[in-house]
């Protein structure tokens, strides 16, 4: 792979009441840097970025058709990994001819963040799921 993977982005972790969640992490240190929502399967959900220092952790709660598979979940809750890259497209594109099952078929626009990002998700062997994302 050419691309550049610059660091460990964040780490996503739905929730089941975004603020609670926030008020728990604020008690560790953490402070939100980011809230804004999202549209799933034609319903709202929202997210916060709460970050101390150099981590982010993604705390986002889906919409009230999905939560009870969040409710009923018993081995965890960590979503994905996010690594933040340079150029999403290379990226992208690099993963795709490579073989990598990626789960988008382009990368897929948010408008979090001040100018917003973009990303996309590939499976492991386990499928576990790694993002990667570019702030733009």
């Amino acid at each position: 792979m050419n691309f550049k993977i610059n660091h460990l982005q964040h780490v996503g972790i739905p929730v089941t009441d975004l603020n609670a969640s926030e008020v728990f992490y604020n008690k560790l240190g953490f402070k939100n840097v980011m809230v804004a929502g999202f549209e799933f399967n034609g319903s709202k959900g929202k997210v916060a970025m709460m970050q101390q220092d150099n981590i982010i952790v993604e705390i986002y709660q889906m919409p009230e058709t999905e939560l009870a598979e969040i409710r009923n979940r018993k081995n965890g809750h960590i979503d994905h990994i996010a690594f933040d890259v340079t150029d999403i497209d290379e990226a992208f594109n690099e993963m795709k001819n490579a073989g990598f099952t990626v789960l988008e078929a382009s990368p897929v626009f948010l408008s979090f963040w001040k100018n917003g990002c973009k990303y996309f998700n590939v499976t492991g062997p386990d499928g576990e799921r790694l993002e990667f994302n570019q702030i733009l």
